[in-house]
């Protein structure tokens, strides 16, 4: 296997810690790391680019200290070059921001990757894959939401498997190192259709944390 500095070459697992108990968050976090996870997915939303609150860089920071998985923060906010450097500061290993808030993506993305950390960009479901065609090169990871940012629990969108084979070829083609990474509704059913169409690394949440065996449901995400 090769190591978490290139996550392109392997299937990899991150469980979203937002449908995880937080009353025992460091129990939850030791479980998923045991039962296999490669990294954490920590979403921070802030009411108005989605409409939901979640928390900022002082659970980052808490989630740092009990874990050494790689914390893969997805910015859900608007103004995310305000922030960037809180979240680093925090411990975050990739932070990725939305096209759809970032009028200078490309001063975005070289503000993370200068402060040492990996770089994403993710798509909304209705935004086209060509909206990232100039910023590819550049970024460590491209994050595609297969349903609408919110909320956990929500049915996969199933037009995003088409929209991972149009990336994953556009990848290949130019021979960019960037790696797929797939969020939404993900399950034993709709995770192994992603990792087929061209996916590197499945967000999971409620799939995971209600599964009643974490082991179970990571190893089930990764057979196809």
């Amino acid at each position: 296997m090769t190591s978490n500095d290139d996550v392109s070459l392997k299937v990899m697992i991150a469980p979203s810690i937002l449908s995880a108990d937080f009353s025992q968050l460091a129990d939850e976090i030791d479980k998923i790391d045991k039962a296999g996870a490669d990294l954490i997915h920590l979403d921070v939303m802030d009411g108005h680019f989605v409409p939901n609150i979640t928390f900022g860089p002082g659970l980052v920071e808490t989630v740092r200290k009990i874990t050494n998985l790689p914390l893969d923060v997805h910015l859900m906010i608007t103004n995310p070059e305000l922030y960037i450097p809180r979240f680093v500061e925090a411990g975050a290993d990739y932070i990725t921001v939305h096209v759809e808030v970032c009028t200078h993506l490309h001063r975005n993305i070289y503000a993370i990757k200068n402060l040492g950390v990996k770089a994403g960009v993710s798509l909304n479901p209705h935004t086209p894959i060509f909206m990232v065609n100039e910023i590819l090169e550049d970024i460590d990871l491209l994050l595609l939401m297969s349903v609408n940012p919110g909320f956990g629990g929500q049915k996969f969108i199933q037009r995003t498997l088409e929209k991972i084979r149009l990336a994953k070829n556009i990848i290949k083609n130019h021979n960019y190192k960037c790696a797929i990474e797939v969020d939404g509704g993900i399950n034993d059913v709709t995770g192994p259709k992603c990792l087929k169409a061209g996916a590197d690394i499945l967000v999971a949440g409620d799939y995971i944390f209600r599964s009643g065996d974490y082991a179970k449901a990571i190893k089930s995400l990764k057979t196809f």
